[in-house]
């Protein structure tokens, strides 16, 4: 089944309505709240059914100290895959579908994962912002069209565009804008170091919700 074509105005408009839904101001309600700090116990505290004061900390565990560090060892996950490096000059300028290829087999991503594949791209082939297109004629990209070349080099799924965006829309609504990334992206002095700011902030905001 052939990859359906996104442009950049699309993939604006498409995140800004998932951001918009119900279901995914639930999912962003919050996202920056932590449990409170526990409180320790004041001294002279018993602990336990005997009532004593524990001796050591391991007094405390209801398991061998060596068996809670196996635990955790296979509890790790697996070493990642070294990463694929981009398309050199050449690979920045070829149109996108060239790119297919390089999705064959890639595993799925989260929101966050993809925003750094975009990020990456707008450092090594470079930011821009007029006219909003994919990109200029040198490979640069503007925000949205680096989140769409990170999908088609194979990094998420076009689910995942989107909900990258909608992870965008929301850091910028924190800011006080009130439009499209696209716009933004555009606006008059805006400069490369402000759009990696940005997606930095978006990467951190959709990781502390565990996207």
């Amino acid at each position: 089944m052939p990859t359906p074509t996104l442009t950049p105005d699309q993939l604006d408009a498409q995140a800004a309505r998932l951001h918009d839904t119900e279901a995914w101001q639930q999912i962003v309600t919050g996202w920056d709240l932590t449990a409170a700090e526990p409180v320790p116990p004041s001294p002279g505290i018993v602990d336990g059914p005997t009532g004593r004061q524990p001796a050591d900390w391991r007094d405390l565990l209801s398991v061998p100290v060596d068996q809670l560090i196996a635990e955790s060892v296979r509890a790790l996950p697996a070493t990642a895959p070294r990463e694929r490096p981009l398309p050199g000059r050449l690979g920045a300028i070829l149109p996108d579908r060239l790119h297919s290829w390089r999705r064959i087999g890639q595993p799925e991503v989260r929101p966050s994962t993809h925003l750094a594949h975009a990020r990456q791209i707008l450092t090594e082939w470079g930011w821009q912002n007029t006219p909003y297109r994919l990109r200029n004629a040198r490979g640069a990209r503007c925000v949205c069209g680096a989140l769409l070349t990170a999908h088609r080099l194979g990094y998420g799924s076009l689910d995942t565009v989107d909900r990258a965006g909608a992870w965008l829309v929301a850091e910028l609504r924190s800011r006080g804008w009130t439009g499209l990334i696209g716009p933004w992206n555009r606006c008059p002095g805006r400069t490369a170091a402000d759009a990696l700011a940005l997606i930095d902030a978006t990467i951190a905001r959709a990781a502390r919700a565990g996207q």
